[in-house]
């Protein structure tokens, strides 16, 4: 017998299916690899009108205006925070054509603050890695690296007080932040608990996973270093030793996890601000979702901190963040630091800055910058 004819628009019984699927991948990868190459050389020539121009080669308004009109026009099946992430990329690739940003950050490789640094900037910024908070504002202040990140706070261990103190001396402003959500993982050479002598951290890592510690390495002596990749890094010499950090760092370093997301809170997070001197990234335009920073002091006299409340509720500007700091003068004096919803080119949030500023003796703003909702 004959056998009968294939239908015409059904694939015949010797195709591959999947053959033909992963054709079309190939088909479509060499169509955008195109179309990418395409936005590149129109990268380059903004960034040839840029140089003429003299105007910022980075512009994180800019950068959130394009991530947000895709994710709008997204029709899926992608997720809009797998666009969003896509896009950041494909925007620092050609933001690298213009003009390579270099991005001072807490070191070795494998930070968090490296990898909140790759979540704002993009995995082609060109990452400076410092020994501490200190030398990342010492390299954007000095020009040896255009942007800086450090971490400011802690949902579980509060303030980076290091931070903070750099504020009032660095002249650099905050021009962005980034939320990260921090998972502390044990890092060790040997696949097991056994034989830790120390775990060696950041001191806010040991705090964030001390009744995980407490509970499973009771014996173990709890080490301060200077970032949690420094401790994974130690711990990669020694096989007695173990690091709390990230995966990036147990990859990096060739480390086994012995434990996953061992922090005491499951929605640990760190807040970091993006640095940079005002020549090089001026207070970006008003969002419409902002936090202005500043730092204040006041006479030491009955109320002045009290007074310092009236101007925000007479203006109707919301307080985020109030924290105290020591001046180091000897004579029982603090420096305030601000957090206010709103930004300073809002006529209310301005009215309150102004009679705020004539209660202070001393007023700075640290920076006034988008904040994610």
């Amino acid at each position: 017998m004959t056998a009968p004819a294939t239908p015409p628009d059904s694939p015949s019984s010797s195709s591959d299916p999947l053959a033909e699927l992963r054709q079309r991948i190939d088909t479509l990868d060499d169509q955008l690899l195109k179309l990418l190459n395409e936005r590149a050389r129109v990268a380059e020539l903004v960034g040839e009108v840029k140089k003429r121009e003299g105007t910022p080669f980075f512009r994180p308004d800019r950068v959130a205006q394009v991530i947000e009109k895709v994710k709008r026009n997204n029709t899926g099946p992608l997720r809009e925070a797998h666009v969003a992430a896509i896009w950041r990329e494909i925007m620092s690739a050609c933001l690298a054509l213009e003009s390579p940003q270099r991005v001072a950050v807490l070191g070795p490789e494998g930070t968090f603050c490296e990898q909140a640094a790759i979540e704002y900037f993009g995995g082609a910024a060109d990452l400076i890695h410092c020994a501490s908070f200190d030398e990342v504002f010492h390299a954007t202040a000095s020009g040896s690296a255009q942007y800086g990140v450090v971490g400011v706070e802690n949902s579980n261990e509060g303030v980076v007080t290091r931070s903070l103190d750099m504020f009032l001396q660095s002249p650099t402003h905050v021009v962005g932040e980034v939320s990260l959500l921090v998972r502390h993982n044990l890092l060790r050479r040997e696949n097991s608990l056994e034989g830790i002598e120390a775990v060696l951290a950041h001191p806010q890592a040991l705090a964030q996973c001390q009744a995980w510690l407490a509970k499973h390495l009771p014996g173990a002596e709890r080490r301060a270093v200077s970032s949690n990749a420094e401790g994974a890094r130690l711990a990669a010499s020694n096989p007695a030793w173990a690091g709390l950090a990230s995966e990036r760092a147990a990859a990096q370093y060739g480390l086994h996890i012995v434990a996953h997301a061992i922090q005491d809170d499951a929605y640990n997070r760190t807040r970091f601000a993006v640095i940079t001197l005002p020549a090089t990234l001026a207070m970006p335009p008003a969002s419409g979702h902002d936090c202005t920073s500043l730092v204040v002091s006041v006479p030491n006299r009955p109320g002045a901190v009290h007074d310092l409340l009236v101007p925000l509720k007479k203006h109707n500007v919301s307080m985020t963040r109030f924290e105290s700091r020591p001046a180091r003068t000897g004579q029982w004096e603090y420096y305030f630091y601000i957090d206010l919803d709103g930004h300073p080119s809002q006529a209310h949030v301005a009215a309150a800055l102004a009679e705020l500023r004539a209660l202070c003796a001393f007023y700075k703003v640290i920076g006034a910058y988008p904040v994610k909702t």
